[in-house]
């Protein structure tokens, strides 16, 4: 696990740390939002504007660099979801954009009869672009509840409305508005028995543990580099056989190979060169190395991550369940931290939760207010249209910066 030296060393490589509030250091608690990025991927940013800022398939040498170094890209981004094969990566705007691609194509499979299954626990983006394509489709959406009492899905409600009609699960890795990890290794197999296609939103897990498409052998997976210490790129696994198979919304000059037939237009070159970065950086959290073993790498980096993480979370919990004003939404018992992730909702007794987030931002500190497009849990469970403060801790956090949050909490 990271001690304080390696803390403080790695939080000298982000430069927006350094910010100051009314003579206050800036507490970044605002992570599953977007995350700040350390000063290689900065660099890499610009590196690639000044030296290889060229279009794909060029017969001239920014385009053949170009060209190289986005293969890497693929390939590092491969190494992040736990894939074989750069082929089986597309990047593109954002993961809400690769989704609603991803549900058109899909939806064309589809006939009247079949059935979907979304669950109450999603982010909206991995929801309503499903909704909507039954819709289209003319397709029966069933929906998984959750237990409201610690926001966790209701798995025994999940299997008992899967058929042999089921030809799609959608369902998240974790919350992004109250944490709950999901077991999505068990319910990918689950689709797999009934023949569904398994799509999985790792988006609010990926800076915080390994994810893991083969292991888990999910058909889809989708998540953001700017939620791990990147810019604004979405990234799209696919099972290379139905990436293959299955017929895209592109252009007719576009290429029909992989990974090219599901990237709809140029790419946003530099900030998946941003993204390389980002994962590289991960990677030498285990310490140096190279391409070749950056996988193992991380897989040590997120072990140290997630106890550092998981540590600093726990003395967060106890402070704002020790705070009578505040109610706490999610697993709260000390037995199950192994079934979240750091990132808590909470909701205070006489002050909206934007007001909670006002104040605590003219303090300094960085929370965040309302539903995180998480509108299906937030409906569920009834905060809405106030919704929720929410504090989402990464490995850049420190225990000084929590106890700050909780005695300001005291003072309102």
């Amino acid at each position: 696990m990271f001690d304080s030296n390696t803390i403080a060393r790695l939080r000298s490589q982000f430069p927006a740390l350094a910010k100051q509030v009314n003579g206050q250091p800036a507490v970044y608690f605002d992570g599953p939002a977007g995350t700040q990025v350390p000063e290689r991927v900065i660099q890499a940013i610009g590196d690639y504007l000044r030296h290889c800022n060229a279009n794909h398939g060029g017969h001239f040498a920014t385009s053949h660099e170009s060209d190289v170094l986005l293969d890497e890209c693929h390939q590092a981004a491969a190494d992040f979801v736990g894939a074989a094969s750069g082929d089986c990566i597309a990047f593109g705007a954002n993961m809400t954009s690769l989704n609603f691609a991803l549900s058109r194509a899909l939806a064309r499979t589809w006939q009247p009869g079949d059935e979907i299954m979304v669950t109450r626990l999603e982010h909206d983006a991995n929801f309503t672009p499903w909704v909507t394509a039954a819709a289209d489709a003319d397709v029966t959406v069933r929906y998984v509840d959750i237990h409201p009492e610690d926001c966790t899905l209701d798995l025994e409600d999940l299997r008992s409305k899967l058929s042999d009609k089921t030809r799609l699960i959608a369902v998240g890795c974790a919350s992004n508005a109250v944490g709950s990890k999901n077991p999505v290794q068990q319910i990918c197999s689950w689709a797999s028995e009934v023949g569904a296609i398994s799509v999985l939103d790792a988006v609010h897990y990926g800076p915080h543990d390994r994810i893991a498409v083969q292991t888990w052998d999910c058909d889809f997976l989708l998540c953001s580099a700017y939620k791990f210490f990147g810019p604004h790129v979405g990234i799209m696994y696919g099972r290379k056989a139905l990436l293959e198979e299955l017929v895209p919304y592109k252009l007719r000059p576009a290429p029909n190979d992989l990974p090219g037939r599901w990237m709809t237009g140029t790419q946003n070159h530099e900030c998946i060169a941003g993204t390389k970065a980002a994962i590289d950086y991960l990677a030498e959290l285990a310490g140096p190395g190279d391409a070749a073993n950056r996988p193992q790498r991380l897989d040590v980096a997120f072990d140290s991550i997630r106890q550092y993480e998981m540590n600093l979370f726990a003395r967060l919990l106890n402070g704002l369940l020790s705070n009578s004003h505040l109610r706490v939404y999610g697993i709260t018992d000390a037995s199950r931290m192994d079934q979240r992730l750091p990132t808590v909702a909470f909701t205070h007794d006489r002050l909206s939760s934007a007001e909670v987030a006002k104040r605590c931002g003219d303090a300094g500190i960085f929370v965040w207010h309302g539903n995180y497009y998480a509108l299906p849990l937030t409906e569920t469970i009834g905060v809405e249209p106030e919704g929720m403060v929410r504090v989402g801790l990464v490995h850049y956090n420190t225990t000084d910066e929590v106890d700050r949050l909780l005695a300001f909490l005291q003072t309102l």
